[in-house]
């Protein structure tokens, strides 16, 4: 049965927590306070918590937090992560609350809504739980550390721990009801050409420029879209000493994007040939890394995973859309270990910059639509 929520969530309870959660510093490997928080919280609400090793393989502070509340109706169990780590500059950070309804930091760090949003909306959800003693399916929640750093804390998460088949990530900017319906592989890539120093005034014949080497595979190699599905960027170049010395060094880190896997392998490939075809013809050497930091997924929308999510959002007079994102997230770790999760738009804009933003009608319906799917017998 379909149940309106807006009767049940409390906004002055939602925007108090959310405040808190703001004011807590917790930068990426640096999570600790956070991860007490909430496990506190969890605790307090009847969950049975673990926090796992990922500090100690991370150097971090914290590991990644994991909750199991029993359900009291039937049906699988349901997860619902976000992650407790914000990007930089974010020490001291305040939530201002706006004569309009819109919240702000104060401008000189981000907000931190990305994912303090998330957060709170999954904890006033839970509150909401057992503050009126609602029916809940059993519910799985996991906080994770580092996303913000390529989702390295998820990377170390047991998912042979996990019951549920089915997930809802809070992580993503855009009107609420919206959820990716695809996220792409993120590839990074270092290249390092070695040529020999020389002095540049006296024999500069002598020397193999790795600067010149690197430039001239830069300047044939296509930046930005490669195709509908693709981007390659370069974005840090780094090499030689002195500008009386032939630089014998040259170091070239850049990222690939794309929604097809293959294809973002395909592109490393053709760069590392480039480059390699490029310092051959001077003289030089080149070492090529590669990290696939994520893998490419696609949700069916079929799926009931999106088909529990679409009926949450009308339950709560919301219009559900799916589109593409091309950000990675903890999801695509969680659909490459089975689990066949749904990022969802949690109350963020502007992320990643001082002037990012939430609105107390975008927490209140995000925290609906938690509500509604932990209720949700589909």
């Amino acid at each position: 049965m379909s149940i309106a929520y807006s009767e049940f969530i409390s906004s002055e309870r939602l925007i108090a927590l959310f405040s808190s959660l703001v004011s807590i510093d917790s930068k990426s490997f640096g999570e600790h306070e956070m991860c007490d928080f909430l496990r506190h919280e969890l605790i307090r609400l009847g969950f049975s918590t673990t926090v796992d090793d990922a500090d100690f393989k991370l150097s971090g502070s914290s590991g990644n937090l994991y909750g199991f509340l029993p359900g009291t109706i039937p049906g699988e169990p349901l997860l619902f992560c976000t992650h407790m780590d914000t990007v930089e500059p974010s020490s001291g950070k305040q939530a201002i609350l706006m004569e309009n309804g819109i919240i702000r930091s104060n401008g000189n760090t981000v907000l931190g809504a990305d994912d303090c949003a998330g957060i709170a909306a999954i904890l006033e959800a839970l509150r909401t739980l057992e503050e009126n003693h609602l029916p809940h399916r059993s519910i799985e929640v996991l906080f994770t550390v580092a996303e913000e750093q390529y989702c390295r804390g998820i990377a170390q998460f047991d998912y042979s721990r996990l019951r549920s088949k089915d997930a809802y990530i809070l992580d993503l900017s855009g009107p609420i009801g919206t959820a990716a319906e695809k996220a792409p592989t993120i590839l990074s890539f270092t290249v390092t050409v070695t040529g020999k120093a020389a002095h540049a005034g006296f024999a500069p014949q002598d020397g193999i420029h790795a600067i010149l080497a690197a430039a001239n595979a830069i300047s044939v190699l296509p930046m930005g879209k490669i195709d509908k599905d693709t981007t390659l960027n370069i974005g840090i170049i780094q090499g030689g000493t002195a500008t009386n010395i032939v630089p014998d060094r040259c170091t070239v880190i850049g990222e690939i994007r794309s929604y097809s896997h293959e294809t973002a392998l395909d592109a490393s490939r053709l760069i590392q040939t480039q480059f390699l075809h490029s310092a051959q013809a001077l003289g030089a050497a080149i070492e090529f890394q590669q990290e696939v930091r994520c893998q490419a997924y696609a949700v069916n929308p079929e799926s009931p995973t999106v088909q529990r999510f679409e009926q949450a959002c009308r339950s709560c007079g919301l219009t559900p859309a799916l589109e593409p994102t091309f950000g990675g997230s903890d999801n695509n770790f969680l659909q490459q270990n089975g689990v066949n999760g749904l990022v969802i738009a949690c109350a963020m804009h502007q992320c990643h910059s001082c002037e990012e933003y939430t609105t107390v009608q975008e927490l209140c319906q995000i925290a609906e639509i938690t509500l509604s799917l932990m209720q949700s017998e589909q």
